[in-house]
């Protein structure tokens, strides 16, 4: 089991950067593959950015292509998601998700159900 606490959201500017971190509880987070969602208000939560276990292969929702990086330091059992470039529209609660992967096997996994665990979300908002 892991707990996975976000952090790093705030109220920023169009245009301003923001990176959000996650960090897990338990001495296996290098067997999770990790992923962040976002929800916006009225809205159902949506795949924003996957990787796998060893940081090698990513994966990104289309709008988030080339203005957001995800990235995982297994020594700090911590993913990040650096966000450049944000829009009015990044506007939503974050969540860090993960999956268990014991034989590092799976394929990047994109929708809510393959995730184990989830965290309590950090919200970004930004203005335009």
């Amino acid at each position: 089991q892991v707990q996975l606490i976000e952090s790093g959201g705030g109220l920023v500017q169009a245009g301003d950067s923001l990176r959000l971190s996650c960090a897990a509880s338990g001495r296996r987070f290098a067997k999770y593959a990790m992923a962040w969602f976002r929800q916006a208000a009225g809205y159902e939560r949506e795949f924003v950015a996957a990787i796998n276990r060893e940081g090698t292969n990513t994966y990104y929702a289309d709008s988030e292509k080339g203005r957001f990086t995800i990235s995982r330091d297994n020594a700090k059992n911590t993913v990040y998601l650096q966000m450049n470039t944000l829009k009015p529209e990044d506007t939503a609660v974050y969540y860090c998700a993960a999956e268990w992967d014991l034989r590092g096997l799976l394929p990047i996994a994109t929708t809510e159900d393959d995730y184990d665990y989830w965290g309590q979300g950090t919200q970004v908002t930004v203005s335009s």
